[in-house]
Order: C-alpha cells, then structure tokens, then sequence
C-alpha cells in the first residue's frame, strides 16, 4: 500500500485514485455489457487520451458536428472505470477510454465483443508528462522531486501501475480482440495518415473536408483553446499550469540527466527484451 492512502489505492494489482475511483464499483467492470459496436481506446496514463477522446468524437459525430462540439468530449467517450449516471444526450455511444489493465477489463470484451485501440507512447515522455500532471492536478498528490518520482515510475508506484505491464500485456493478448495498436509518436508525426488508419479501423469513411477539419480540430493548439477538450474544468493547485501541457515528442531531453537516461534506457531493455513490436519514439522531422 502507499503512504497516502486517501490518495491511491491498490485494487487487484493496479492503482486507482480514491475520490474518484471504487471498489464497488470496479467489482462490477468485469460484468459490464459491451456490445459488438463499441470502441474502446486503451491507454496507459498521459499517452494521448484526451487527444483519442477529441479524434472519436469528430470521426463518429456522422452528421451532428456541431452538436458533438458542443459537448464535453469526457462526456461523449466516457471513461470505463468511472462510475456515472448515464449521458442520456450522447450522440456518440458507445466509444469508451480506459486505463484498465488487461486483467481487469469485461469479461465479454475479451469473447470478441466490440473494438480495442491501444495508444502506446515512449515511457520517458510518459513519466515527464506524469510528473507535471501530479503537480497539476488536485486530486493528486504533489511529487516529492523529479529523481524520487522516477524511482516510483519505474517500479510501478504510480496511478495505474507499471507502464511496462501495462504495455506487454495488452500487447501480449492483442489476437482476443478486433484490435488496432498505434503509438503516440506515429499519430504526431503523420496524422493524417494515422486518422484514416482509424476511419478504416473503425468502418467511418470521411470525405475530404471531414478529414480535413478533424486534423484541424485535433490539434494541439485547437484542443488547448476548446473547452470542450482542454479539462480546464478539472480543479487545479497550479494556475500557471495546464492539462494539457505540450503534446511532443521528445520532451524528456530537456528533463532527463544522461546517467538516468541510460538507466531507464537499460531498464526499458530488461523488461521489453522479447517485446514483439518495433517502438520507434524520436520524430522523423
């Protein structure tokens, strides 16, 4: 268990935040209903959520844009692990995201039911962001400092737990679902083609100017300025902070001293030494 218990809370094998998560409500998960025709974005925390939950809405709003912007997209691709009254004005229904470990998702998402898209990110990149959204987000505790909350990421003391878990065993299990597997590198350095990659994926055929207006709107600059998908409503501790902070690649190099690169780097190595899947994390441009 951890020291702030009001904090995280080991549940199965992976860590949830109390004043938002429950138990009660997380033993019902394994039980839930998922159809044929739902979607669920899977994530490991800070590896392009939010950005997935702004693409889905656009690509499945059909022809209620406008009515889709409108909205909250946490409202229109809901999180699977949060408890909450039914969003009876969706027009999107039923895309979901998850931060679920492979062990703790439906029971019949894993019977063949309904479609998984698993983002992955380069994990440096993922902890720099986790670090900055500790010391954002109010729900959470302020880390202690940069070193410290490294040695937590690494052993998997964090929301969610291990990154590396997280990703081997999504990826391990990846022939039970009708499954998509991206990276965040990949979709930030073409996305344009990485969105018609998921309009195939997901039966959604967009004309030019669709195509065109959902990489317009699923921009950095466009999603931080739309308060529909910047979470500026989540309470914050730091006011000259944001949600979402920079969306690049690579923004380890300005945080990371060589000797922890290295050691994450043989670390990384260790644990994905037989991992199936090429990861290429540094930009093309």
């Amino acid at each position: 268990m951890f020291s702030t218990p009001n904090e995280l809370f080991e549940y199965k094998g992976c860590n949830f935040i109390s004043n938002i998560h429950n138990v009660e409500y997380l033993n019902k998960i394994p039980n839930l209903d998922i159809k044929k025709d739902d979607v669920i974005v899977v994530t490991y925390p800070k590896s392009g959520t939010v950005w997935m939950q702004q693409i889905l809405s656009l690509i499945c709003s059909n022809d209620n844009l406008a009515e889709a912007q409108s909205e909250l997209t946490v409202n229109l691709v809901p999180w699977i692990e949060v408890e909450r009254l039914p969003f009876k004005g969706s027009l999107l229904s039923p895309l979901y995201v998850t931060h679920l470990p492979y062990h703790l998702i439906p029971k019949n998402l894993k019977k063949g039911n309904g479609k998984v898209i698993y983002v992955a990110r380069n994990p440096k990149d993922v902890f720099v962001s986790l670090y900055y959204f500790q010391n954002y987000l109010t729900l959470l505790e302020s880390t202690s400092s940069f070193e410290d909350f490294l040695e937590k990421f690494i052993d998997g003391k964090v929301l969610i737990g291990s990154w590396f878990d997280h990703v081997r065993e999504w990826y391990k299990h990846k022939d039970e679902f009708d499954f998509l597997f991206l990276t965040y590198e990949e979709l930030q350095q073409d996305f344009r083609t990485s969105t018609q990659k998921l309009c195939d994926f997901l039966g959604k055929k967009l004309d030019e100017d669709k195509l065109e207006m959902v990489v317009e709107e699923c921009s950095f600059k466009a999603m931080l300025a739309n308060p529909m998908a910047n979470y500026k409503h989540i309470p914050n501790k730091n006011p000259n902070g944001t949600f979402l902070r920079k969306g690049i690649i690579g923004d380890w190099k300005n945080h990371f001293t060589v000797a922890q690169s290295e050691r994450f780097d043989k670390i990384f190595e260790e644990k994905m030494e037989d991992f199936p899947f090429q990861f290429v994390w540094d930009s093309k441009k």
